[in-house]
């Protein structure tokens, strides 16, 4: 087991938000944009994972219900499952992994309900005093249920929509510096998603989806209100096209566009009180109001504003609906958080069980190093009753 420090290291640059905002130096140019429960953002499935996180518009599968609602009653199966395990940030730790399970039923051909439930464990971590004294050890765990309803309005449109409930337990019975004693931390959101699949009856041409995402309360960890952080609302865009070569292969490949819906932090000005002030306005702004105050409430204006949003870049090639090979990217402005690494995957299939495999190339060298590389992710899907599916795996 690695050190505890450098656990903890690791497990707070990935939480980024039990940690305070912080005001960054202007000359940097650095202001990331912060939430609590950031392991909502994390893909929990390899197909995706395989692609750049590429998810919105991609053909419906058993985990089409974590990325985006309006898909699930386009599957073809009745039913599916899907459950995927991913050691998380296995360059530094090794014992920090999500774990994710994902379902839906289709109540006619028109209709579906969906669950899923996303598992997040941040290993064993000694706590300490801000004099380095010890405060015992703990497994921080965190972990959030979903539940939807999605329904076709056309042949070629589908909504859906979803609540959430979030769970948060990353220091509980540990006192704060203030002497207040942290504990879990509770928030409900919702999703909704949109789904436009224009191709033909072979699964040739173009597909969008929309998907808005953790639309929801504050979370906090102690009894004091104005300790409360943003989780990650998020509204993201996608597109597709399928191209059929033949009865046997076929060829995707796509783009979704995500952009938090979480204020941007505010820039240090060098006047304490101004940025007291600027602080205080920032975790005092409502939710409804920061979901539409973060399109356009960027410290640098519009220049700035375009660097929040990240774009994931995939293909996919399938035989048969037997194997797939998928490759993909995904970019972060490095003023945002810097997340920019290339994955690889391959999917397997016999009858109605499949297999996902996903793997983050490694970018970087030493220091440099991208703390993501070699991130693998390993899905297990069931496709129950009926034909098998068009969609991949």
């Amino acid at each position: 087991m690695k050190s505890t420090a450098l656990k903890l290291s690791a497990a707070l640059s990935l939480m980024l938000a039990v940690a305070v905002p912080s005001f960054v130096q202007a000359q940097q140019q650095l202001n990331i944009v912060t939430t609590a429960v950031p392991f909502l953002r994390i893909s929990p499935d390899a197909r995706a994972g395989g692609m750049g996180d590429l998810s919105i518009a991609t053909t419906p599968d058993a985990a089409s219900s974590f990325f985006n609602l309006g898909k699930v009653p386009f599957n073809t199966n009745p039913a599916g499952i899907n459950i995927t395990y991913t050691p998380w940030l296995k360059n530094l730790v090794n014992d920090v992994y999500l774990a994710s399970a994902s379902g839906y039923y289709k109540l006619d051909d028109l209709q579906a309900v969906s669950g899923s439930l996303r598992f997040f464990s941040l290993g064993n971590i000694q706590f300490t005093d801000q004099n380095g004294n010890s405060l015992g050890s703990n497994n921080p765990r965190e972990f959030g249920l979903d539940f939807g309803y999605s329904r076709r309005l056309s042949e070629k449109v589908g909504l859906g929509v979803g609540l959430k409930y979030i769970n948060s337990a990353l220091a509980t019975g540990v006192a704060s510096a203030g002497g207040a004693t942290y504990k879990a931390g509770n928030a409900v959101a919702a999703d909704l998603g949109f789904y436009f699949n224009n191709a033909d009856e072979y699964g040739q041409g173009f597909a969008a989806g929309a998907a808005i995402t953790n639309l929801g309360s504050k979370i906090g960890y102690t009894d004091n209100t104005d300790q409360r952080d943003f989780i990650p609302a998020n509204l993201g865009l996608g597109a597709t096209y399928t191209r059929v070569l033949d009865e046997s292969n076929r060829f995707m490949f796509g783009l979704d566009v995500n952009k938090l819906l979480v204020p941007t932090p505010p820039v240090s000005t060098g006047d304490i009180n101004a940025d007291n002030q600027a602080f205080a306005n920032y975790r005092n702004k409502s939710v409804v109001s920061s979901w539409f105050s973060s399109l356009g409430d960027a410290p640098g204006g519009f220049s700035e504003e375009l660097r929040e949003f990240s774009i994931s870049t995939g293909a996919e090639y399938s035989y048969n609906n037997l194997f797939a090979v998928r490759a993909g990217y995904f970019h972060e402005n490095k003023t945002k958080g810097n997340r920019r690494y290339f994955t690889a995957g391959v999917g397997v299939k016999y009858n109605t069980v499949g297999l996902n495999f996903s793997y983050l190339v490694p970018t970087g060298s030493g220091v440099n190093q991208n703390p993501l590389s070699n991130t693998l992710r390993f899905s297990l899907v069931f496709d129950f009753g009926g034909e098998e599916s068009n969609s991949a795996y």
